[in-house]
């Protein structure tokens, strides 16, 4: 998933003098992280829906209560950033997502399903103040007209991350065939540990290694009517980005399953892992071929492309069959690439003195990758796996709804406040 700002403003500009390679070269190695750790529930959802013999409904509340920590979090985590800083910020950000790793210790030891989720919904709450943190850091670092270009490498990093992720989760995660509930369990139990450890050196590191103090200062006598609310595309955006990272997770959570059904092949959980791995990696290459195209195409015009195509590939998936099918599904991970880059500018366009609280609004949407994952998990479990992606379709329809009209900059009553985007 792409990663954007939060209710904090961007720093007007970065400090003068000194090299910022360190800096950077942490703020990158974060992201990596961040996708790298998201990406991992996409092995856990198959893995614990073995272990506790779960429903696909329940086996999705792990990425319920991953993402839903982005919804409780995202807004007040702007509001620590602002009070701690954004060093502490990064900080108290990887101490929380160390605690809720190593919490995968006892919660492997005792075989409990809620002490699991409860573990990612930490993990989640930490990545929630790490995103606030890391975004608007990253752009002040070094030369403001190159912000994209830093911006555009550390989300690089981030799919490789999601990429290497599906593949690193199953060689440790899943076990041989016939192995009991405890080795099942116990499975989780090194990975996780692990990153639990290197998340804790990482605040070390961030808290020994200078970092410019980059916070803007907002002046408190400022005061006015209005929201960002008032704006009818900020709505319509909000859950553009809800249907946008609502597909890709579902997509995510369920193909393992999905390829594992016999008109899919029967692929193991294993096999299928691959495939999850070349979904990720699509976006990582779509991204970065979207970061040379879209300095010559419109945003909206991408986007309008790559969700006719997502719509289209995805009802491949639903009513076709084998190689087709699967191709298809994994294919998505393309088109959800650039997805994130055009939705969040076309949606606070010319709100003005409202950007800080639309960017809040916006972030605080990723709960889609909560929500979606869960309709379809229900659908799943009752009508099928090929029928349960007509959500994910549905989402597509919506993003290319926004493409083609929503993304207009307009007050809610209707009144344009710039020209209409020509598509």
């Amino acid at each position: 998933m792409a990663l954007a700002s939060t209710g904090q403003e961007q720093p007007a500009v970065a400090a003068k003098g000194g090299s910022y390679a360190l800096p950077l070269a942490l703020i990158v190695a974060l992201y990596f992280g961040i996708g790298f750790i998201t990406a991992m529930n996409d092995v856990l959802v198959p893995h614990f829906k073995d272990l506790f013999q779960l429903t696909n409904v329940r086996a999705l509340l792990v990425q319920f209560a991953f993402f839903g920590a982005y919804f409780l979090l995202s807004i007040p985590s702007g509001k620590i950033v602002g009070r701690i800083g954004y060093k502490n910020g990064i900080v108290a950000a990887l101490a929380t997502i160390g605690c809720g790793l190593l919490l995968f210790l006892p919660a492997s030891i005792v075989i409990a399903y809620p002490l699991f989720l409860f573990a990612l919904f930490l993990v989640g709450c930490g990545l929630a103040l790490l995103q606030v943190a890391v975004n608007p850091y990253i752009s002040a670092l070094g030369d403001p007209a190159k912000a994209a270009s830093r911006l555009n490498l550390a989300g690089g990093f981030n799919s490789v991350a999601g990429t290497l992720a599906p593949r690193v989760g199953a060689i440790f995660i899943f076990v041989a065939a016939g192995a009991t509930t405890a080795e099942l369990a116990q499975s989780v139990r090194m990975p996780y540990v692990v990153l639990s450890m290197l998340a804790f050196a990482l605040a070390v590191l961030t808290k020994v290694m200078h970092l410019p103090d980059l916070i803007p200062q907002r002046d408190p006598s400022e005061s006015g009517g209005g929201s960002a609310w008032d704006f009818r595309h900020v709505r319509f955006g909000a859950f553009a980005i809800f249907a946008y990272v609502g597909a890709e997770v579902s997509i995510g959570s369920l193909l393992i399953n999905y390829l594992g059904q016999p008109s899919m092949g029967g692929l193991s959980h294993a096999a299928a892992a691959k495939y999850v791995s070349l979904y990720w990696g699509g976006a990582m290459v779509a991204r970065f071929i979207g970061a040379w195209a879209q300095r010559y195409v419109a945003q909206a015009r991408a986007l309008t492309f790559v969700a006719s195509m997502g719509c289209i590939f995805v009802a491949a998936a639903v009513f076709g069959h084998g190689p087709i099918a699967l191709w298809a599904i994994v294919s998505c991970g393309l088109f959800n690439s650039v997805m994130w880059p055009c939705i969040f500018p076309m949606s606070i366009e010319g709100v003005g003195k409202y950007t800080s609280q639309a960017s809040g609004i916006l972030v605080t949407m990723v709960v889609g990758g909560a929500v979606v994952p869960e309709i379809q998990g229900f659908l799943a479990d009752h009508y099928g796996y090929q029928p349960s992606f007509l959500v994910v379709l549905l989402c597509y329809a919506y993003v290319l709804f926004f493409a083609l009209y929503g993304h207009r900059p307009m007050r809610v009553n209707g009144e344009p406040i710039l020209p209409p985007a020509v598509i």
